[in-house]
């Protein structure tokens, strides 16, 4: 290990690295890739900008750690709670997922929309968060992180509805009558059901899970679990 890496794993050094990286999240959720300079980015963490070079050689590794940061933090939070039953665990990975948008809005934008378009680089990034809360929906479901084709396109669909939903609903935050975090969960739950239930007439191997109480009109809400 060289002195350069030795002065990146000491206490204080993460702690820089981590406010830079919170920084480049609020910057690019509100400006283009490639708007933004390194001069620009370093005028607004008033920093050096050879500092941002020393943590991470250039813009784009700067973005690049950015996505993959909120990507691994997201998926962490989603399929959290391996231990509990698996329709349990469906609703608190769907609660887990919103409490992230909510609570971090900015990194969820960069997520869901894939940032810099024309980047496959990042668009890869954001297809395997994608992919892992498929698996993990699959896994609470059907108990197996593979699915037969038609299962999983209607499952896709399903998570597109969640991705464009939960954009709006953390859009308008100020909005009169926005639901809670409690009930936005409890209707893409009852969505999930839903499309658990066509999938089970389509594909027979693929059965719908009995509904739990909390599911079905009258039942107890779904739990929230994250702090706010």
């Amino acid at each position: 290990m060289n002195n350069s890496q030795q002065r990146g794993t000491t206490g204080r050094s993460q702690v820089r690295r981590a406010e830079l990286m919170a920084i480049g999240r609020k910057l690019f959720a509100d400006t283009s890739y490639d708007a933004l300079s390194m001069d620009d980015i370093a005028k607004h963490a008033g920093v050096a900008k050879g500092l941002i070079y020393y943590y991470f050689k250039s813009k784009r590794g700067y973005y690049l750690a950015i996505v993959e940061d909120s990507v691994a933090e997201l998926v962490a939070r989603a399929a959290a709670d391996r231990d509990v039953p698996d329709a349990e665990r469906v609703r608190r990975t769907i609660d887990g997922y919103l409490h992230y948008a909510e609570h971090h809005q900015a990194a969820y934008r960069t997520i869901v929309t894939g940032g810099v378009g024309s980047d496959s680089e990042v668009l890869a990034i954001r297809d395997a968060v994608r992919e892992e809360l498929l698996a993990t929906i699959a896994e609470g479901a059907y108990g197996s992180r593979d699915v037969p084709p038609l299962a999983r396109l209607a499952l896709v669909g399903w998570l597109s509805g969640v991705e464009g939903g939960t954009l709006d609903w953390i859009g308008r935050a100020r909005a009169p009558g926005r639901p809670d975090r409690a009930e936005v969960g409890a209707l893409l739950v009852r969505t999930l059901r839903a499309t658990l239930t066509v999938i089970g007439e389509l594909v027979p191997e693929c059965p719908a899970p009995p509904a739990a109480e909390s599911d079905l009109p009258g039942g107890d809400p779904v739990p929230v679990t994250g702090s706010p």
